[in-house]
């Protein structure tokens, strides 16, 4: 017994065959091979017309990568997470904070002696 179906398997209605005369030529194309600092190569495609970038991210590591095999562009330099008090210091000096130490304390002082309640 045989099952019943369509006698075109892996067919669907409309379908035609696929190819150049179809879609039209494609663009001629051009392989770019990019280079990082840690060793890793990157072969991208790119459009013979297409503006090729200077540089391109390593998908392998995330650095930035070059064509030059011989001279790689240097791993960024990444400065630490400064905190709040990092960024007050470096537009204080220490002389300046102890002023305003002092005079946030006066006015506390203050505001106790005359009974108000200090949250």
């Amino acid at each position: 017994m045989a099952g019943g179906g369509s006698a075109i398997r892996g067919s669907r209605v409309g379908a035609g065959p696929m190819g150049e005369a179809e879609r039209g030529d494609t663009a001629p194309r051009q392989r770019i091979v990019f280079f990082c600092a840690n060793g890793h190569e990157t072969a991208t495609v790119f459009a013979v017309e297409a503006a090729i970038p200077e540089a391109w991210d390593c998908p392998r590591c995330g650095l930035p990568t070059s064509t030059d095999v011989n001279n790689p562009p240097p791993p960024p330099k990444i400065e630490p997470y400064k905190t709040h008090l990092a960024y007050v210091k470096e537009r204080r000096s220490e002389q300046e904070a102890q002023e305003i130490l002092e005079e946030a304390l006066e006015k506390l002082r203050a505001r106790r002696a005359r009974g108000e309640v200090i949250f």
